[in-house]
């Protein structure tokens, strides 16, 4: 017997229950999906994770599978909206350039070191082991770079 288009797009939320959850966030790693999934919870929005396991199991599939998904109840959708806008808002404002001031900044992998470069070639040609470039904070509106957030003079 067929079921009607509405009945289709019901999940089961993991407790079990027959409930509408939609997905209001994708991650590319299961560390900052878990703080987020928590915040929710906190905050008492019904969510859970979908695609977790595979995509910390098989990081290559990230982008096949959609990344993680932060999976909301559809009755607490705009409610975590919100809430992520909220949050984001908070990291952009912590965040900020102490050289211009923007908030236009984010955490990067930056491969210009001299030394980012030898390494690479060096497991290339003689390793089997990738090492990992640094990481800087990048601010895309003066192009200053980084390493920790600095204190800034607000006059």
């Amino acid at each position: 017997m067929r079921q009607n288009k509405e009945e289709n797009n019901e999940l089961k939320s993991p407790t079990g229950g027959q409930e509408a959850f939609v997905p209001v966030y994708y991650f590319t790693n299961y560390i900052e999906a878990n703080i987020l999934l928590g915040r929710m919870q906190e905050e008492g929005i019904n969510c859970w994770l979908k695609d977790e396991n595979t995509v910390t199991i098989n990081p290559i599939w990230t982008q096949a599978v959609g990344g993680i998904k932060l999976m909301v109840a559809q009755v607490q959708a705009e409610r975590a909206k919100d809430i992520l806008a909220q949050i984001k808002t908070d990291k952009m404002e912590q965040n900020a350039c102490p050289q211009c001031g923007s908030e236009n900044v984010e955490f990067v992998s930056t491969p210009r070191k001299a030394v980012n470069w030898f390494t690479a070639l060096f497991g290339f040609f003689l390793g089997d082991h990738a090492v990992a470039g640094s990481k800087v904070y990048h601010c895309f509106d003066c192009g200053h770079e980084f390493t920790a957030m600095e204190e800034r003079n607000i006059d």
